[in-house]
């Protein structure tokens, strides 16, 4: 976020898609190189996966942000969203073709490994390219800063008025002291009185200040941004998104099963590809809206939110057929939430504190799980199911030998479900509401404005 402050949605998306796909990168991996071997999986995520964020995390540190709209930089964006839409399909093209033709072990499986890594690795080239082009243009400023014949004076010279030359104010290495050219030539420096005078009215007047809270836009740390009620609005309605979709996703089989499919794989696939869109997408989109008409990002997860009702709904209708649209509106939806929330975040409550509220924030993401799908799911599921097998009593509720079979066995968490997203919409308008004041100060005129500059002006177009 830090070094991509102009592009915060379309980075978010990027990476949220990756982990959205994550799951099935390491199920290729599991067929292909490991031999589904559970034992090797298991030594493959508790030791190698740290092994390459160690071997990696050196190369992920600050740099200088661009300063202004990089046509180079937003290209750059497009070819690893299109790479990871590419890696995307070819998953699920791979999941297919697996399922059907049965190749899972043997030279094919390999094959589909191989080119798995490199569609992963494609966004690699992009730093590659840079690192090339710097090293020829390096190579080219050198040979013309090397004249065949070079002759230095002596003695420096000075110009009729005594004052040093425009050469005598540059370093060795060529660069000019702009701000010592901008002291010499700003008139409150030729007399210090003045300087001290302007100073006191200047603090008379309130421009100069003392410390004060900050205001939306600003950098907040964890406390400050813990009193304010756009934090909490923010995590509510986070949490009714994912929480209401994650309880969909963890209980997926059960649901397939409940309605009468003997294989889920499908309806799994189905949410993960339309999971890692979601994601993609929802960055994209948030992104072009926001630099186009100043809207809050959380407008689309008023939109998706007020989509998931619907999808609820249509899950507790049980109609034939639903489960397969269903799956694919709602993992969308999930996966705006993810996009949407880690920019928002980090524009109404800055980046230097970003990363201990952008933690706390995702809190409700487990929380939802719990509450919606460890407590509340399971507990009607059981429910049911004991009443189907004529044994209710509540020392059964934990037994996993009762399977529930029909609509019934999910329609009152569905219909709950759909009653949290309503919550979760209603405060997502009001919250953006809120901040659509703060979005028309950051991004006047189309361009992310850094809020607490010199004389408000200073704009990155």
């Amino acid at each position: 976020m830090r070094n991509f402050p102009l592009s915060r949605g379309t980075l978010a998306g990027i990476l949220k898609g990756y982990v959205g796909i994550s799951a099935a990168v390491y199920t290729e991996i599991y067929i292909g190189m490991l031999d589904k071997n559970s034992v090797k999986l298991l030594f493959f995520l508790t030791v190698g996966l740290p092994a390459v964020c160690l071997l990696v995390m050196y190369f992920v540190r600050p740099c200088a942000p661009s300063m202004g709209e990089d046509t180079g930089e937003h290209g750059y964006f497009i070819f690893i969203q299109a790479s990871s839409i590419v890696l995307a399909v070819y998953l699920l093209a791979t999941a297919i073709i697996d399922d059907i033709l049965s190749v899972d072990e043997g030279l094919i499986s390999k094959i589909f490994v191989g080119l798995m890594f490199l569609l992963l690795l494609a966004p690699v080239g992009i730093p590659l390219k840079l690192a090339f082009h710097a090293i020829k243009h390096d190579h080219g400023d050198v040979r013309k800063s090397q004249p065949d014949n070079v002759e230095e004076p002596l003695l420096a010279t000075e110009n009729p008025s005594g004052q040093n030359s425009a050469s005598d104010m540059e370093d060795k290495d060529g660069t000019q002291r702009e701000g010592i050219n901008l002291c010499v030539a700003h008139p409150s420096f030729d007399n210090d009185d003045d300087l001290d005078l302007e100073i006191l009215l200047a603090e008379g007047e309130g421009a100069v200040r003392k410390k004060r809270r900050p205001r939306r836009g600003e950098d907040f740390n964890l406390r400050q941004a813990l009193v304010k009620a756009d934090f909490w609005l923010l995590f509510i309605v986070y949490f009714c998104g994912v929480g209401s979709g994650v309880t969909v996703l963890n209980n997926l089989a059960q649901i397939g099963l409940a309605e009468g499919f003997s294989d889920v794989t499908i309806l799994l696939s189905l949410f993960s590809i339309s999971n890692f869109i979601g994601r993609i997408g929802g960055g994209a989109v948030s992104e072009h809206f926001v630099r186009l008409k100043a809207t809050p990002r959380t407008v689309w997860m008023t939109v998706t939110q007020m989509i998931m009702i619907a999808v609820h709904l249509l899950f507790a209708s049980a109609i034939t057929g639903s489960l397969y649209v269903g799956c694919a509106l709602l993992g969308i939806c999930y996966g705006v939430q993810f996009s949407v929330m880690v920019p928002t975040a980090s524009e109404l409550f800055g980046l230097k504190h970003f990363g201990m509220i952008y933690n706390f924030l995702t809190i409700g993401n487990p929380l939802g799980a719990f509450f919606f799908s460890g407590l509340l799911a399971a507990y009607i599921y059981d429910r049911e199911a004991e009443k189907q097998s004529g044994m209710f009593h509540p020392e059964f509720l934990t037994s996993s030998d009762v399977n529930c079979v029909g609509a019934s066995c999910f329609r009152l968490t569905f219909l709950i479900m759909a009653g949290v997203c309503a919550v979760g919409t209603l405060l997502s308008m009001i919250l953006t509401f809120r901040i659509r004041p703060v979005y028309e100060m950051l991004y006047a005129g189309g361009s992310f404005r850094i809020p607490g500059t010199a004389g408000s002006t200073h704009q990155q177009k």
